[in-house]
């Protein structure tokens, strides 16, 4: 899917939450404001009391990227150009990385989500096999999951079936439909009291109904903005809006602490899992729009799946035959070495839940190398110390002694740039670097510890048959 950021509902998100914060510091510190009102990405409000000039000012010039225009005691605010760029530029950013959220919350396997040109957003969605899947994953990515929690205007409640959205603007007010029935409106006012950005947790849970609930969490501000909220408002009205839509509106019997609420509606459990997977990975600052989709059929993964179980299985023979005729009996050894290691990578991505893709069996592939290269490396040291003349027990001893560091220093620094890879690549990357980092602790396991573990309980058959050609491949000088 090629995905649209439709980035001017950014910069509106961005002065509404700047108009938040001015309610919240004027009624917090009983500054007296008349008026205030966004409209056009303004905010306008007069000041009715001058002697709080100065602490109103220090706490604009505190937040960053606003035009402030002041004539007398009536104040006009904007985002600053500069501003604009920036919340543009994170608003596509914070959409690629809240997207992949919760695509990888969502259970597919590897997902890839990517920037493409200014403001559009490649979607690569593997596995999904229906299309109930393709409709549930397309509503998740586009849910914009924006929480509010927002002051009904007691004074005009009762007037919102009658009222126009411009008239409801003329008072600061905007009017939203109820979540289970359109046809009831609720008239509320513009400016939130807060918003999902301080949301830190959402959790699906079961009300006396036995109906699906969303419980959610709010940070140390947003719990100290609704607990002073709900304590000056005790009779009053408090509505919970998710995407432009009233899931109630209760009335406030008290102060409400701890900072939790609770979302309910019509929902059937996996719509209440989608709405929390998308409230836990964040609000989309800008709603995005699907502008292209394609589907690609199975035929074309099937013919790459078996091109690559082709590489690996040929891969494999030609190593495990390359090491008997080589290294004898020794090359035995370490092939069983690599079987064990490959059930071991096997076992631990099943146990895990993890998804053998392509890169991931590229990294099988590599694993292979690098396996067989660790028992190359102690079957080569082995065979220095034995035409040195040394006694075969301690060649073996020695040999792996010698090999250690070796073996470590090339698997640790390649485990690092694994890490790497996991940590800052995404979808195919992750699963390669995946893959890969459980094929080194495998290969270390197997090639030091589990040959070793051979070598010290045939080695008094090997010292009585004296075959270093048989066991080792070579002949004694």
């Amino acid at each position: 899917m090629l995905l649209g950021v439709q980035t001017q509902a950014a910069i509106a998100s961005q002065v509404k939450s700047v108009a938040s914060s001015i309610k919240f510091f004027t009624d917090d510190r009983a500054i007296l404001i008349d008026s205030l009102r966004m409209d056009d990405e303004k905010i306008t409000f007069e000041l009715l009391d001058p002697d709080e000039q100065a602490n109103l000012e220090k706490m604009l010039g505190d937040i960053s990227g606003l035009v402030i225009e002041k004539s007398d005691n009536k104040y006009s605010i904007h985002l600053s150009e500069e501003e604009i760029a920036r919340t543009i530029e994170y608003a596509i950013n914070q959409a690629v990385e809240t997207i992949r959220n919760r695509l990888d919350q969502f259970g597919l396997a590897e997902p890839t989500v990517a920037r493409q040109g200014e403001e559009k957003i490649l979607v690569e969605l593997p596995g999904i096999k229906t299309a109930e899947d393709e409709q549930r994953a397309r509503e998740l990515i586009a849910k914009a999951a924006h929480l509010q929690l927002m002051a009904v205007d007691e004074q005009r409640k009762d007037r919102v079936q009658h009222m126009s959205a411009k008239e409801a603007a003329s008072y600061g007010d905007v009017i939203f439909p109820d979540a289970r029935n359109a046809e009831q409106k609720h008239l509320l006012h513009a400016i939130p009291i807060l918003d999902g950005s301080m949301l830190t947790d959402a959790r699906v849970s079961f009300d006396q109904m036995n109906q699906p609930v969303i419980n959610f969490t709010l940070n140390a501000q947003g719990a100290k903005i609704f607990g002073d909220f709900t304590g000056k408002n005790v009779g009053n009205h408090l509505a919970i809006v998710l995407d432009e839509k009233v899931y109630s509106a209760p009335v406030i019997r008290e102060r409400i602490g701890g900072g939790s609420g609770q979302i309910s509606g019509a929902f059937s459990i996996q719509e209440a899992h989608d709405v929390a997977i998308a409230l836990r990975s964040g609000a989309l600052l800008a709603p995005v729009t699907l502008l292209e989709k394609r589907s690609i059929g199975p035929s074309l993964g099937a013919d790459s799946v078996n091109a690559s179980m082709i590489a690996l299985i040929s891969g494999f023979v030609i190593v495990v035959i390359f090491m008997v005729l080589y290294y004898g009996l020794a090359g035995v050894i370490a092939n069983v070495a690599l079987i064990a290691n490959l059930f071991i990578i096997v076992s631990v991505m099943a146990l895990f839940g993890a998804t053998l893709t392509l890169p991931g069996m590229a990294g099988i592939v590599l694993t292979v190398g690098m396996a067989v290269d660790a028992n190359v490396i102690i079957n080569e040291r082995i065979r220095e110390l034995l035409r040195a003349g040394v006694s075969i027990r301690k060649s073996v001893e020695q040999g792996y002694d010698n090999a250690l560091s070796a073996i470590l220093d090339a698997n640790i620094t390649t485990l690092i740039a694994a890490v790497v890879l996991y940590a800052y690549g995404t979808g195919p990357i992750k699963g390669f670097a995946v893959t890969i980092s459980i094929g080194i602790l495998a290969s270390m396991l197997t090639a030091i510890l589990g040959t070793h573990g051979v070598y010290d309980y045939l080695l008094n058959k090997i010292e009585r048959s004296s075959r270093v050609s048989m066991w080792f491949g070579m002949k004694r000088g």
